[in-house]
């Protein structure tokens, strides 16, 4: 503490721990990490990725010569289902929720659908 006297009055003036919100910091995060056993996303992501056949859809999508890659059906399928689980129904809060909530980003593998 700093010590200030200011005509017989003493001040004590705290010292803080310096920060700076202009900086920059790379975070490694590993997406399979963040689903922890014994959790209902580790589930939801267990169950969507090794027992369900979602090969039905491949055959609606004719985008493997030209066109934009769509979203795989794995993905969607386990961000609906962990938002609706959360009581998340909106899409645009499902897409805000992807684009900012770690779990969400470690079940879409960091991709970002669009709300519309």
């Amino acid at each position: 503490m700093v010590k200030y006297a200011i005509e017989s009055m003493v001040f004590l003036m705290a010292k803080y721990i310096p920060y700076d919100y202009n900086q920059n910091l790379m975070v490694v995060i590993n997406f399979q990490d963040q689903l922890q056993a014994g959790t209902f996303e580790h589930a939801l992501h267990y169950l969507v990725t090794e027992k369900l056949d979602l090969s039905i859809f491949d055959n609606a999508f004719k985008n493997d010569h030209e066109g934009r890659p769509a979203y795989d059906p794995a993905i969607l399928l386990k961000i609906i289902l962990f938002a609706y689980s959360k009581g998340i129904t909106s899409s645009r809060e499902i897409q805000w929720c992807c684009d900012s909530n770690i779990i969400f980003k470690a079940l879409s593998c960091d991709s970002v659908p669009h709300f519309k």
